[in-house]
């Protein structure tokens, strides 16, 4: 089966021009005829678009974020930035495009043409059709996770099944129903696409950015952390284990990260995603940065500065800073320290505490100062491992937006969220546990042109 599809796909938007095209336009100068198996391959090797994965969950999480007016003065000219800050009720305005959105639902488009034309492709072998049919479903369930916890409620297995998910686009359609699925089929979506796909891949990739059994298996464990089907969860993250459980023991960079590796070298990093638009000015918010050994703690020392430095636009507290020791972005795709937290987490819940814990210190003695090290932790119960692994996760995952999707699944356990206040530029804003605001609206300019998109409750 021949497809016509874009080259490079800069004009596939979803939802972009009017209802009568619902779905994606392709600019007409931009077409070629797919035949090859090797050219399906091809769309997902497209690194400018298939790396990448969000913006403004960075900006709202509660690790992000000063209270100096000058810094603040600068992101109202950004209202994006502002907007994700403050939680607002709308992100974008009525005629903008949500630039999430529409990269994750690109990107959906190229999965679903490689899924629906590969296999009968030419020139290629049964094996790599298959490999190739199973790395567009990888890809396809990351990008249904990620879309499903920005823009539907949290995954609550009472409610999941009525709950409003996103539209399910299984096939590259111009013109297509856009009626949101529940969040139980989004789920069951995910769940199915890695498990179809694991026979095919191979464990390891040959680039990170590839999909591989270790990622399939460390997306499957994130996604039934989410669904706290923990007992299941652990089996996968040891599963990704299993494979890849290099860790980076960052004493060797201590006295300078000059050496430390770009992404395809990285032995932590399992399945290569970046964040959208990373910004300059990253500031870390004070009860974030308190959470750190100021001595000890190398994540504090190699990730985090002070200012001035390029950019900054604040002048007290620290910044991110671990994007620009290699200069290739801000990794979110699963690596071996999350499947470490996740383990461990699973233990904790089970009350396996000195499991959880046994975790936790083989961890942190590769991110504390080997120097009169003595960083380890012990914990008197379930509840209090618990604490530690979350405060850990803080830690490990400053500046990747993780938090924001931990404090959406952690709000399902009493007193694991606190209420979040911030005071942006006079005026106090504030978002409590379960907050619908945890829920980003769809922008309106796709609603009205497709009013079968029910709008997120405010």
């Amino acid at each position: 089966m021949n497809k016509i599809i874009s080259t490079i796909f800069i004009s596939i938007i979803l939802l972009s021009t009017s209802g009568c095209r619902k779905y994606v336009e392709v600019d007409p100068g931009q077409i070629k005829i797919l035949e090859t198996t090797a050219q399906y391959q091809q769309l997902l090797y497209n690194s400018n678009t298939m790396d990448l994965s969000y913006t403004y969950p960075v900006f709202s999480g509660d690790d992000f974020g000063s209270d100096e007016n000058g810094w603040q003065n600068i992101v109202t000219n950004n209202l994006v930035l502002k907007n994700s800050y403050t939680w607002a009720d709308r992100i974008y305005g009525t005629e903008v495009e949500d630039s999430d959105w529409g990269n994750l639902y690109k990107q959906m488009f190229i999965c679903n043409t490689v899924t629906e034309g590969v296999m009968d492709s030419k020139e290629g072998t049964a094996e790599l059709k298959q490999q190739v049919m199973a790395a567009a479903k990888v890809h396809r369930a990351f990008i249904y996770f990620t879309l499903v916890n920005m823009y539907a409620k949290q995954y609550d297995p009472a409610t999941a099944a009525n709950d409003p998910g996103v539209p399910l686009v299984l096939q590259p359609k111009f013109m297509t129903d856009l009626t949101r699925a529940s969040v139980q089929n989004i789920y069951a979506q995910i769940k199915k696409d890695l498990t179809e796909a694991l026979p095919a891949l191979p464990n390891r990739p040959d680039f990170i950015s590839n999909p591989s059994k270790a990622a399939a298996y460390s997306i499957m464990a994130r996604v039934l952390l989410n669904t706290r089907e923990f007992p299941e969860a652990k089996r996968y993250a040891d599963l990704a284990l299993a494979i890849q459980n290099t860790l980076l023991d960052l004493n060797s960079f201590k006295n300078g990260a000059t050496t430390f590796p770009l992404k395809f070298q990285n032995p932590e990093e399992i399945f290569f995603k970046r964040i959208s638009n990373a910004q300059v000015s990253a500031p870390v918010s004070a009860a974030t940065t308190a959470l750190y050994d100021q001595m000890n703690d190398l994540r504090y020392s190699l990730y985090l500065t002070p200012p001035p430095f390029n950019g900054s636009n604040f002048t007290t507290g620290m910044g991110y800073n671990k994007h620009r020791i290699v200069n290739d972005g801000i990794y979110v795709g699963p690596s071996v320290p999350e499947m470490m937290l996740i383990k461990a987490e699973c233990e904790a819940r089970a009350d396996n505490v000195t499991a959880a814990t046994d975790i936790l210190n083989v961890l942190r003695r590769k991110r504390y100062n080997t120097t009169n090290y003595n960083a380890d932790l012990t914990a008197a119960s379930g509840t209090e491992a618990l604490r530690f692994v979350i405060d850990e996760r803080r830690r490990e995952f400053v500046g990747k937006g993780f938090r924001w999707f931990d404090q959406r699944r952690l709000s399902k356990d009493a007193g694991l969220v606190a209420t979040v206040t911030r005071t942006f530029l006079g005026q106090t804003y504030t978002l409590e546990p379960g907050s619908n605001r945890y829920t980003y609206a769809i922008a309106d300019k796709y609603i009205t042109q497709n009013p079968e998109i029910i709008q997120n409750p405010r």
